[in-house]
């Protein structure tokens, strides 16, 4: 069994996702093989907030070479969590903004 600090790994902090926090959406790096209801919950119980609506995109490893050796980066998985209306902001982004 998973604890929640094991699904959410860490938050993706970019330009494009920075945007969605105004519609309360944040972006998370969430573990591969996590699906979106053990997200949900995991959100909710570390933030203290509740969840309207969850979407995942599964990311590739990147072709990288070093001189004469080659091969990919590790795949990864993130998650991008939509709040409800009435459910209050997560401290940690709006530090950032």
């Amino acid at each position: 069994m998973k604890t929640a600090q094991d699904i959410i790994l860490a938050p993706v902090i970019t330009e494009n996702s920075m945007q969605g926090i105004g519609m309360k959406k944040y972006t998370f790096k969430v573990a591969p093989d996590a699906g979106k209801v053990e997200i949900a919950s995991a959100v909710e119980k570390i933030f203290g907030v509740k969840v309207a609506k969850v979407n995942t995109i599964s990311v590739r490893g990147r072709y990288r070479r070093q001189g004469l050796h080659a091969g990919y980066t590790a795949r990864s998985k993130k998650a991008i969590v939509t709040l409800t209306p009435d459910s209050k902001n997560i401290e940690f982004f709006e530090s950032m903004v």
